[in-house]
């Protein structure tokens, strides 16, 4: 990657958008700036950014469109949708349409300056295989999951979940999106298998695993791992 991101902003509110040109213009990034999904998608494939942030009300293809359209096309590219529809559906929806993350406004710039840099490492090959968090190391070469240097037994299943969440870290996962890729289970009715696991996990890995800080609850969604 370039020592500048280049990012592509789409957004039709020209406040936010100068305020979002103003905050990741003053953090380095190139930026690229689209008004409407069609535009939007263009840019995206004949510019190739690092990051897009997205907003869901625009003109043309609308938000979830653009989502679907450049998942598909690249499907390493970061994208984040920021968006006034805070609804629960709405969330879902951009989630399992293939969005990294899921921001509503209003929003703090701080706070999503974090959500991008999360995304933006997320991004980056990692070729050894082996992941750090808290006392923790998974290492998906060797299979192993090992906490304070002391080897964790794993079934197949929660090894499977938890190199998901690893190649998840930092995105916001819906237990549907959880069964598809984990399990290669439809989804229809089998969510609290999902929750079961999650809470094996929670106490392997967590130091305390009923105020989880690696493995948490995103509300009315489903899951956010924290690799760092």
């Amino acid at each position: 990657m370039k020592d500048a991101p280049a990012m592509l902003i789409v957004e039709d509110d020209p406040a936010l958008l100068r305020g979002l040109t103003d905050a990741f213009g003053a953090a380095g990034f190139e930026l690229r700036v689209a008004c409407d999904g069609d535009s939007a998608v263009n840019m995206a494939t004949e510019q190739r950014p690092d990051i897009v942030l997205l907003d869901v009300m625009l003109p043309g293809f609308n938000g979830f469109e653009v989502c679907e359209i450049l998942r598909d096309a690249h499907p390493d590219l970061p994208i984040l949708i920021v968006s006034a529809r805070g609804g629960e559906a709405d969330i879902v929806r951009g989630l399992e349409l293939g969005a990294d993350d899921y921001i509503t406004k209003p929003f703090s710039i701080a706070e999503l300056r974090a959500r991008v840099g999360t995304a933006l490492r997320r991004s980056r090959p990692n070729g050894k295989g082996l992941h750090r968090f808290g006392s923790c190391a998974l290492d998906l070469e060797a299979n192993t999951l090992s906490r304070g240097g002391e080897l964790v037994a794993l079934t197949a299943q929660e090894f499977a979940v938890l190199a998901y969440f690893i190649a998840n870290a930092g995105r916001a996962v819906t237990r549907d999106m959880l069964l598809r890729s984990a399990w290669k289970r439809p989804p229809v009715g089998r969510t609290r298998t999902v929750d079961r696991c999650v809470g094996k996990l929670r106490s392997k890995i967590e130091d305390d695993a009923l105020r989880p800080r690696i493995l948490r609850t995103v509300r009315g969604v489903g899951y956010r791992f924290e690799l760092s």
